[in-house]
């Protein structure tokens, strides 16, 4: 009798990896590991894109934008069921700076001796708009400690809570650590205190299931570019249905609040933070990105890109001089790491010239998290669950090389 296979064996089994890397043209062209800025397209995105945009030359952008309403509602739908939400908790953005900002800035105005609690992996655009706000009044911005292994600490979280607490935010899965939070533990000490609880899932849809119920989060965004394999330029921003009427968005346009009666009159669903202007070309190629990834399934991706990632860890481990800084006992399919003797910037440039991608990110993308470890940059790769292990073999090949 055969061995039994382990769930990461059996999910490589479930992927069709010879189609969908026969559907993803870039494959042919370059190792891809910057998974984790911006993936690879496969040829059902990039088809809903032109063919939409060729419609819009010949009909007309606007009439072919009513042509296509319903098919963009469709898009709503896949992604809500992507997150476990209603489509009415659905907005389509342009990035997730974007809508995180937009529903940040609906929130009801901070004042003097309020406080926030944030990670101290969050993201520094985020970081950056709460600390203005909090600045403007006199209100803090207070960090949430970390257990040993580097993740967010629930229970040091539930210590911090009091009466004056008007936010907690979350980073879930960090761009510059590999690590993945505890967010669910989180979101249920938030709906215990009943305190607002916004979560930026930039790097966690299509990587690993999101359930926005289990989380227990009001409002949570995350990129369409990264691991879903859409177009850059979308991004999803979800808003629980029962915490809207808590919102009160800083603008409005005729679509988000028309004015009827003589008065305006702003919607009571998640698109009061969508605009009447929208990239339908794209709004389209997201739905096809979003479908891609459901029809695969995100438990089976989540289990492949957990072996992979864990492959390339190990194996650039074994490289002297080289040093993996991901923490976590549960981590995400981001891999950090630096070479003695050589800036990351360096380290991406040599690879680049062997057509291998990664990136080079700076301190400013998770500011606490980096000044924390002592670390102004990382190498970044990210793997994807169309990655071959013969990609990881030769990017190991290329980082070793740069040693020699």
């Amino acid at each position: 009798m055969p061995p039994l296979k382990s769930p990461s064996e059996e999910a490589f089994m479930l992927i069709d990896f010879a189609r969908i890397r026969a559907e993803t043209p870039g494959c042919s062209m370059v190792a891809h590991f910057n998974h984790s800025s911006c993936s690879l397209p496969p040829v059902q995105v990039t088809q809903a894109i032109v063919e939409h945009l060729q419609r819009e030359a010949l009909y007309g952008p606007g009439e072919m934008g009513v042509a296509v309403a319903e098919d963009i509602q469709a898009t709503r739908r896949a992604a809500a069921r992507l997150l476990n939400a209603s489509a009415e908790e659905v907005a389509l953005v342009g990035s997730g700076s974007q809508g995180w900002g937009l529903a940040f800035a609906s929130l009801p105005p901070l004042r003097s001796g309020d406080r926030v609690l944030v990670g101290r992996h969050e993201w520094g655009g985020n970081l950056s708009t709460i600390h203005q706000a909090a600045g403007r009044v006199g209100a803090s911005v207070e960090i949430i400690p970390c257990r040993d292994d580097g993740c967010i600490s629930p229970e040091a979280l539930a210590a911090m809570i009091d009466n004056r607490v008007r936010l907690i935010a979350l980073t879930w899965l960090p761009a510059t650590n590999g690590l993945i939070n505890p967010a669910a533990e989180i979101g249920r000490i938030a709906r215990r205190a009943g305190i607002p609880y916004f979560v930026d899932a930039g790097q966690a849809l299509g990587q690993i299931p999101v359930d926005v119920e289990a989380i227990g989060c009001d409002v949570l965004k995350g990129a369409g570019r990264k691991y879903l394999r859409g177009p850059r330029g979308t991004a999803l921003l979800y808003v629980r249905r029962s915490f809207l009427k808590q919102l009160t968005p800083p603008y409005l346009d005729v679509l988000s609040g028309p004015w009827v009666n003589g008065a305006p009159v702003p919607r009571d669903d998640a698109r009061l933070f969508e605009s009447g202007e929208n990239p339908f070309a794209l709004q389209l190629g997201l739905g096809a990105a979003i479908r891609y990834t459901l029809d695969i399934g995100v438990e089976t991706i989540r289990q492949r890109i957990d072996r992979l990632a864990g492959m390339l860890r190990a194996q650039l481990s074994d490289i002297p001089g080289v040093r993996v800084h991901d923490g976590g006992q549960e981590r995400s399919s981001i891999v950090a790491f630096t070479v003695e003797g050589m800036a990351p910037q360096d380290v991406r440039r040599a690879l680049a010239g062997d057509r291998i991608n990664v990136a080079a990110i700076a301190a400013a993308y998770t500011p606490l998290d980096m000044a924390s470890r002592g670390l102004a940059e990382i190498v970044r790769a990210s793997v994807s669950y169309l990655t071959s292990e013969e990609e990881i073999e030769r990017l190991v090949g290329a980082i070793a090389g740069l040693r020699s």
